[in-house]
């Protein structure tokens, strides 16, 4: 069932006329008065509301209230794995009309962000996950262990207490609610990183605000 709706209401993150139409049956899911998954409900709605339909918002404003309601609880849950409490946390921040971060925080499940250079506008890819914790210059899954891979430099961390505005909210939620892993993930979505190719120094998150699309 869900598989089938995303692909008809959400393909490929595009939102339609009938994705709007649809949040008030999702809505009736999230609250248990139509049987479904409340999760999907919520992460689906999430998404919908990204789009930059004022119109629309306003018309399902009371919708977008009670799904508010249902994602911040669910968000609260101590059971909920890493993947699913960030996708909760975008649907949330979509909800209050968040700004890029309802979807750019996306990034923090795919363990990396594709970059350019703020100034020499190399692509670049900073990454914190399985292959390690690095800002890369080209392909680092193809190019590890090789004599072709690509020149690689630190990504420094964030220190938590001096975070401030969404990367303090994003974080202090992750440890509030029992998130370690998500975290720490942020600490690197919020600290610093260097290009590999000309030594430039950036915020990642500065740029991912710039950049993302």
């Amino acid at each position: 069932m869900w598989q089938e709706l995303w692909g008809s209401l959400c393909h490929q993150g595009s939102v339609y006329d009938a994705s709007w139409a649809a949040l008030p049956v999702l809505t009736d899911i999230a609250l248990g008065r139509a049987p479904g998954g409340a999760i999907q409900a919520v992460t689906m709605a999430g998404l919908i509301t990204t789009d930059p339909d004022e119109e629309s918002r306003a018309r399902y404003a009371q919708e977008i209230g009670q799904l508010l309601l249902v994602a911040v609880e669910l968000r609260a849950d101590p059971g909920q794995d890493a993947h699913t409490f960030v996708y909760l946390q975008m649907a949330v921040l979509a909800f209050e009309d968040g700004g890029v971060w309802a979807e750019a925080l996306e990034g923090v499940n795919s363990e990396e962000y594709e970059l350019e250079c703020p100034e020499c506008e190399e692509g670049l890819f900073v990454a914190f996950g399985s292959y390690g914790v690095f800002t890369s210059a080209g392909d680092y899954v193809t190019g590890t262990g090789t004599e072709d891979a690509a020149p690689r430099t630190e990504l420094v961390p964030a220190v938590p207490d001096r975070l401030d505005g969404i990367g303090a909210r994003l974080h202090g939620e992750a440890v509030e609610f029992g998130q370690p892993e998500v975290a720490r993930a942020l600490t690197y979505v919020f600290g610093k990183a260097s290009c590999p190719s000309c030594g430039a120094g950036f915020t990642v998150s500065e740029e991912i605000e710039k950049q993302w699309v």
